[in-house]
């Protein structure tokens, strides 16, 4: 194909610029699908427009990032179905149709997007110890159905656990216990691309200690799902018994209020696999019960959980399980968290394995909620996801690398549901520098939509 002449900002014709052919490998319609290419040609103008064979405009945005001497890097979203093709025109006179800021709701909000997809508010977190103090998604609706998966700020989308958040290590809690740094990567109408930066506070075992870690996130206009990825420095530790050297536990939550579920359902691509209950979760709370009654500390931050745990325990905010056995909360002296969490472990470690507890096998969809302690452990996959039966609105995962295994909570007493890349006791199973792609929306065949996510358009310069 002849190259097609560009002219430059200042109207002067300038270099050939070969068309860009996007070829689908998949069936099926595109929805304003992140396509990046490369021109061999340095092009002024952060904004270039593009038109495609019917006369319709693209944007397409500068990649700074990836952009090489002697080349410009472009990134444009872009709906189609099975082939198209766009030619650079010239830089952008107007970018009124891409992404826009919003004002934000949450004090610690480092931006609030609408995507034209997404309404999302992304925080760098307050370190506070409590879910409200999180780093994350804090905010996430689609402009369409307009509920808010997480109305009121104490929950995140986005955090990181395991292999901090364990017993073992003292129950670091990386997103309620840091403040990250935010770096504007990429920003514009088609792109916006932020790596948050932090440091893991230290815990009870040396080996984890001294960590940092970044998050990058991209979201594309008009795109029914957004891209992240978590690099953290290396480590080699042992949780549940077992290895675990650069493994994590990814964790999305949700919220609906108490008696109302946002997602009721839990399905893996393939048969699910999974073992229901939680033994852990009951050993902590019970060991919650056990320590407000036996325990001889006495402090501000002690007395203020024991006011804070009253007798209903099941609907109490996880967080308050977890963070009186925190070595960052100082609620508990660090011999009696060990001592005390040692024996969680012990018992959640053979109840874990019990014979009692048995593999189940099914193609159907798993009611999360109707398991014991609302918890489900599915085994390995790489596309997985949560719906609700009586909206449809479905959530679909698609991990670079498979995860080792989930943990899936539906608790409808608190309203909480949670996706998490870890196996029984905490342990961290999805390795660190995959990339993960979410999507989100009314889908008649999430299946479908976990394929697109694993194959993207195919790109080439004609």
């Amino acid at each position: 194909m002849t190259p097609h002449r560009t002219r430059n900002q200042t109207g002067r014709t300038d270099v050939g610029l070969p068309t860009v052919v996007i070829s689908d490998p998949r069936p099926g319609h595109r929805i304003h699908e992140p396509v990046r290419f490369v021109v061999p040609a340095e092009l002024d103008g952060d904004v270039w427009t593009a038109t495609r064979p019917d006369g319709t405009t693209v944007l397409c945005q500068r990649l700074t990032e990836h952009t090489a001497p002697g080349e410009t890097a472009f990134v444009a979203a872009v709906s189609f179905t099975g082939r198209t093709e766009l030619v650079l025109t010239g830089p952008a006179t107007s970018t009124a149709a891409g992404i826009r800021q919003l004002e934000a709701r949450e004090e610690d909000a480092f931006v609030r997007l609408d995507t034209g997809y997404f309404d999302l508010e992304l925080c760098t977190g307050t370190a506070q110890g409590t879910g409200s103090s999180k780093w994350g998604l804090r905010h996430f609706s689609t402009l369409a159905e307009g509920v808010d998966l997480l109305p009121s700020g104490n929950n995140a989308i986005g955090g990181f656990y395991g292999p901090f958040f364990t017993p073992e290590n003292g129950l670091i809690n990386p997103p309620e216990h840091a403040v990250v740094d935010i770096e504007v990567v990429e920003r514009g109408p088609v792109l916006h691309h932020y790596r948050m930066h932090g440091v893991i506070p230290d815990g009870l075992l040396d080996e984890l200690r001294g960590k940092s870690f970044t998050v990058d996130w991209m979201f594309t206009c008009g795109t029914p799902h957004f891209t992240r990825r978590y690099v953290v420095d290396d480590f080699q530790t042992v949780i549940n018994g077992r290895s675990v050297t650069n493994l994590i536990t990814v964790g999305d939550e949700f919220e609906g209020g108490r008696g109302e579920l946002v997602f009721d359902r839990f399905e893996s691509y393939d048969a699910t696999t999974y073992r229901a209950g939680d033994p852990y979760a009951a050993e902590l709370a019970a060991m919650v019960a056990e320590t407000l009654e036996t325990s001889q500390s006495r402090n501000p931050k002690f007395d203020e959980f024991k006011s804070l745990l009253t007798e209903d325990l099941e609907s109490a905010h996880w967080d308050l399980y977890w963070r009186l056995f925190c070595s960052w909360e100082n609620a508990l002296d660090e011999p009696e968290i060990r001592e005390r969490l040692a024996r969680v472990r012990a018992r959640a470690h053979a109840l874990a394995d019990h014979p009692d507890r048995e593999w189940i096998i099914t193609r159907d969809p798993v009611d999360v909620s109707a398991t014991p302690h609302e918890t489900a452990f599915p085994g390995p996959a790489a596309k997985t996801a949560e719906y609700h039966t009586g909206s449809g609105r479905t959530m679909v995962w698609w991990t670079e690398k498979p995860s080792g295994a989930f943990q899936i909570v539906q608790r409808p007493q608190s309203g909480w549901v949670n996706w998490g890349s870890n196996g029984e006791n905490e342990c961290p199973q999805l390795p660190t520098g995959v990339w993960i792609k979410t999507a989100y929306g009314q889908f008649s065949d999430w299946r479908a939509v976990a394929d697109d996510l694993e194959t993207p358009p195919e790109v080439r310069l004609a």
